[in-house]
């Protein structure tokens, strides 16, 4: 067999270690399947065979799920449920076999993974910090198949089977043994000591019937369950608005299924499988997951440079970019951070953002105290550049002043160490103009990072002319062990993800101030797929820091970019958004911060109201930004089609769903939208002036993503 290797020990404990062969992590192909279908006849027909232990034989995981190829290549309903049916078929062999099973975990196990430790009769994960158990297949627009859908709301209770259901999160041992996922924690060094000990037990004593306690049992009765199940498909249409189908599906085979039979549960559960796998949804998001995948290997550079490892880090700024900047690197990169500031305030207000995040993990019992002390050990603070000498690479997180900036990078050289990375975390100021004046250009680069740090998933790296192989190999390497997806461009104005939305949110304040309210444009864009709207977005982020932005927008691309004109008037009325509690919406009472504050409308002298149609504020909004998108390809800012759309889906929240900016215009087929944006333009001017590219494109018929 390719992808195992067995060894039966003279007490009868047969030991399966899955090795999928020419892969890095094990992963559940069809190889696999053809293989265990002829072990499971050995198990069964071998009387020496008393009990087996699934293990690993790679260091890198049990097994980290499906090869996803598989669900890429159907085209039919009954082609994705034959892969759900095949599944419990061969799973079944495991859950129905009167020979203990026991699964023995270290490492990733999800998806599949844990649906093949579903099936088992025991369960053994190690506290390894890699171990990481789940069922993520709702990420990728699917739900799990093979039985996980069906059997976990039968192992443990049913609110924290919906949670791992429907968030696809990925718990450690300790967490996924304190919900039941699991039965048992052990160091990895005595894995399969415990396992061969469990296994004899089990032959010995019997396998024992698994029962939920009875506050859990409680809620599996018809009209609790089904008041369960609706409060979370309440909790599901209200986050995602009915985009997803896989979170309702999710639900629609758990409340079919529960109170049923085993195996007509499974049925739906199957035929559920097969029709999300041929979901536009599921396929995007799929081709999501792929072009992810592609990226995190990407190394950026045409040369051999190797990155530098990144022991220390410094940080210049203790506001909260800086704040978060330190937080991701201690927890993820295990760096040490030495942060600057010029002010004792800040650097306590720093420390206390670091403290309250490692207070969460303890209160989650994710680290105990002894642990999470260690991790804030690992920040230092100074008022100046004492131990900065030392330092790999230095972050500013300062606010946007060139000359400011201008000033650490002279600092940081004179400090004589020539081999330290610059990195500005600017949001708006070109590189190029950083590095002007630099002594050692080629060690400057731009870390852009969203805020909050911990939550938002991409790091945008900026490279100018001079920036060198080396110091690009060391931002990305470290960006990726920070936890972040990161993408790298080329200098120039708002870079990429600064410059695709800053058009999005002027045709927004367009809108605003011709009289379509402020609430219904970011509800039609809530609808349209984005997690919030624009205007709360700039509420969000800080008009103040839009006002930075938008002048060198401005400067570069002139009228396309040219804004109407009302920040100065927000800013000279404080209204600089949430910060403050002070924007375009209320932050007098909690109840009411859904509500637009109306005397906005009296600030920004707004007297008419218009109703447009939510397809049409869409358009006006989207369009602008898939435009921009796609003159930031002509410009060279972005390296691919790829980048472009994992740029904006991680960094700007587009709708996962339909791909991205250039999926998106494949989908709706460049003509079309070539034809709507000049449509657009004889409206509304040249703002709407599609990119050469795409008239050129509509005209030869082309999409973006061609090979596919």
């Amino acid at each position: 067999m390719k992808t195992f290797t067995t060894e039966l020990n003279t007490q009868g404990i047969f030991t399966v270690s899955i090795d999928v062969p020419d892969e890095t992590m094990n992963v559940f192909n069809q190889q696999i399947a053809d293989d265990f279908n002829e072990l499971a006849t050995e198990i069964e027909q071998n009387s020496d065979i008393k009990a087996v232990i699934f293990v690993s034989g790679k260091e890198t995981g049990f097994i980290a799920g499906a090869d996803i190829k598989m669900l890429q290549k159907v085209e039919t309903v009954m082609d994705g449920s034959a892969i759900s049916l095949n599944a419990h078929a061969m799973l079944n062999k495991i859950a129905n076999s009167r020979k203990p099973h026991i699964a023995a975990i270290d490492g990733v196990c999800l998806g599949v993974g844990y649906e093949l430790a579903l099936a088992c009769h025991y369960r053994i994960a190690t506290d390894n910090r890699s171990t990481k158990i789940g069922l993520p297949e709702v990420m990728i627009g699917v739900l799990p198949g093979g039985m996980g859908n069906s059997k976990l709301p039968r192992l443990i209770s049913l609110p924290s089977a919906l949670d791992m259901l429907l968030t696809g999160k990925q718990l450690d041992a300790k967490r996924a043994l304190r919900i039941g996922m699991i039965d048992e924690v052990v160091s990895p060094k005595i894995l399969q000591k415990v396992a061969e000990f469990t296994a004899e037990r089990l032959v010995k004593n019997g396998i024992p019937e698994r029962k939920l306690p009875l506050k859990d049992k409680v809620l599996t009765l018809p009209f609790i369950k089904d008041f369960v199940i609706n409060k979370a498909r309440q909790q599901v249409l209200k986050k995602t608005h009915g985009l997803y189908p896989a979170p309702l599906a999710i639900l629609d085979v758990v409340q079919q299924g529960l109170n049923k039979p085993l195996d007509e549960a499974l049925e739906i559960e199957a035929v559920k499988f097969g029709e999300l796998t041929v979901s536009p949804q599921a396929k995007q998001l799929i081709k999501l997951y792929f072009a992810t995948t592609t990226l995190k290997k990407e190394r950026f550079i045409d040369g051999d440079s190797q990155p530098k490892t990144v022991e220390k880090l410094g940080i210049l700024g203790g506001g909260l970019m800086g704040a978060g900047i330190a937080t991701v690197s201690i927890e993820k990169a295990n760096a040490s951070v030495r942060l600057k500031d010029i002010r004792d305030e800040g650097l306590l207000s720093a420390y206390n953002y670091v403290n309250k995040f490692y207070q969460q993990r303890i209160k989650r019992r994710i680290l105990s105290p002894e642990q999470a002390k260690k991790k804030m050990n690992q920040l230092t603070s100074s008022l100046d550049y004492t131990g900065f000498g030392q330092c790999d690479l230095i972050i500013e997180a300062v606010f946007e002043d060139t000359d400011l900036k201008h000033q650490m990078v002279d600092d940081i050289e004179s400090l004589g160490n020539e081999d330290t990375v610059f990195a500005s975390n600017t949001s708006s100021i070109p590189i190029t103009e950083i590095a002007e004046k630099a002594e050692r250009p080629e060690n400057i680069l731009g870390m852009h990072y969203f805020s909050p740090v911990e939550k938002m998933p991409l790091l945008e790296i900026i490279k100018h002319e001079s920036t060198s192989e080396q110091a690009l190999a060391t931002a990305v390497d470290f960006g990726r062990k920070q936890g972040k997806t990161v993408i790298v461009v080329n200098d120039g104005a708002g870079f990429y993800v600064n410059r695709i939305l800053a058009p999005y949110l002027n045709a927004a304040l367009e809108l605003g101030m011709k009289g379509v309210a402020f609430d219904k444009i970011d509800k039609a864009l809530v609808n349209f797929g984005f997690p919030v709207g624009p205007i709360k977005l700039l509420d969000e982020v800080g008009l103040d820091v839009g006002s930075k932005i938008q002048p060198i927008l401005e400067t570069a691309f002139g009228e396309r970019m040219e804004s109407i004109g009302v920040q100065q008037t927000l800013l000279d009325n404080k209204r600089l958004g949430k910060k403050v509690s002070k924007g375009f919406y209320r932050y007098d009472d909690p109840k009411k911060s859904k509500e637009i504050d109306p005397t906005i409308y009296d600030d920004l002298n707004i007297r008419d109201s218009i109703d447009l149609p939510e397809k049409e504020i869409v358009e006006l909004c989207v369009y602008r930004m898939l435009n921009e998108a796609a003159l930031c390809l002509d410009d060279k800012i972005i390296y691919s089609v790829r980048d472009g759309d994992i740029g904006a889906i991680f960094g700007i929240g587009f709708p996962p769903f339909l791909g991205g900016p250039f999926s998106y215009m494949d989908t709706l087929g460049i003509s079309y939208v070539v034809d709507k944006l000049k449509e657009m333009e004889k409206e509304h001017g040249i703002k709407y002036t599609p990119a050469p590219s795409l008239v050129a494109m509509a005209e030869k018929e082309q999409s973006f993503y061609e090979e596919e």
